[in-house]
């Protein structure tokens, strides 16, 4: 397929991609437990989640366009028709009027569904809400699940005219688009990635999840520096032409980081230390203080009982 050549620069949200997998897990829940009603009586079938035909959900994506800059923030669903191939109208125009009254400055920008690649059928679905935005962007989740793939399984298409055996014909093009997030968004990824499992799960399991999570993290981190270093070593050597914006932009990064080999840091970091192990060891004489003390008073009251039995004693402490 081809790439895009219109110059957009596309941002995507996690919220989006949120909203396209719970949309389509939920659909396709619903559909297995369908099956399962539907064939309560006949007890020789057997299928599961997995087995059953995956299927295709739809909604709008929205957003905003700076300039040549297209920003995707949130996705509504909407309501397909299989046997017409269409989308139901008068549903989508009311939630573009509720979602205009929460968010006056977002507008339609395209639409999303799930799949592996763009199908031809998909082109009816675009054209139809060309007369909302005339250049409207397609964004495709795979759902299918690659544990050798490492990027996200989202594509992001345009519609461009070209002429195909003489006639002019739109056909979908991949755009490039990067990962924007908020504060709040990157909040609320982090703690659906941190949510209990259904089952329970061990504490054991969690940490090493959790662990698992960090290491891979730090994994692509280092992978990424690497890759940076390399590019500016051949960039120094001459191999490769100077790129300003890119230097511009390592400048920045690298002006972002704290200077930890300064004499300040490390007198402010022995004294932080030397404060943390203060506190730590004056909790634990407290904690111990508080542990004697139950004891001796426990030893009081034994002493006080054995003393009424035996005569008049003085009390233990």
């Amino acid at each position: 397929m081809a790439s895009s050549s219109s110059g957009l620069t596309f941002k995507l949200h996690p919220l989006v991609i949120v909203n396209v997998s719970d949309h389509y897990t939920r659909v396709k829940s619903q559909a297995y437990h369908s099956q399962l009603i539907a064939g309560a009586n006949a007890p020789t079938s057997s299928s599961s989640p997995s087995s059953l035909e995956s299927p295709r959900v739809f909604g709008c994506v929205i957003g905003t366009q700076t300039g040549r800059t297209v920003e995707i923030f949130n996705s509504f669903e909407l309501l397909y028709d299989p046997q017409t191939d269409s989308l139901d109208r008068a549903f989508l125009l009311k939630k573009e009027e509720l979602y205009k009254k929460v968010f006056p400055n977002f507008y339609i920008l395209g639409w999303y569904s799930t799949g592996s690649d763009a199908h031809e059928t998909d082109m009816q679905i675009h054209k139809a809400l060309m007369d909302i935005n005339e250049s409207p962007v397609y964004v495709l989740l795979n759902p299918t699940i690659h544990h050798a793939q490492k990027d996200l399984p989202v594509s992001i298409y345009e519609s461009e005219l070209h002429v195909i055996d003489g006639i002019p014909q739109l056909i979908f093009v991949r755009a490039t688009y990067t990962i924007e997030t908020v504060e709040a968004e990157r909040i609320s990824v982090d703690h659906v990635a941190h949510i209990k499992p259904s089952d329970g799960g061990s504490a054991a399991t969690q940490l090493a999840a959790h662990l698992t999570g960090i290491h891979s993290a730090i994994k692509m981190l280092n992978s990424r520096i690497r890759v940076l270093n390399q590019y500016l070593v051949a960039m120094q050597k001459g191999d490769i032409p100077f790129d300003n914006s890119l230097l511009r932009q390592v400048s920045s990064l690298l002006r972002r980081l704290p200077a930890i080999e300064s004499g300040k840091f490390q007198d402010d970091f022995l004294m932080e230390y030397n404060d943390t192990l203060l506190i730590t060891y004056l909790a634990m004489i407290t904690n111990c203080s508080s542990t004697v003390y139950e004891v001796v008073d426990k030893l009081n009251v034994a002493y006080d009982r054995h003393s009424r039995r035996g005569g008049a004693r003085s009390a233990f402490i």
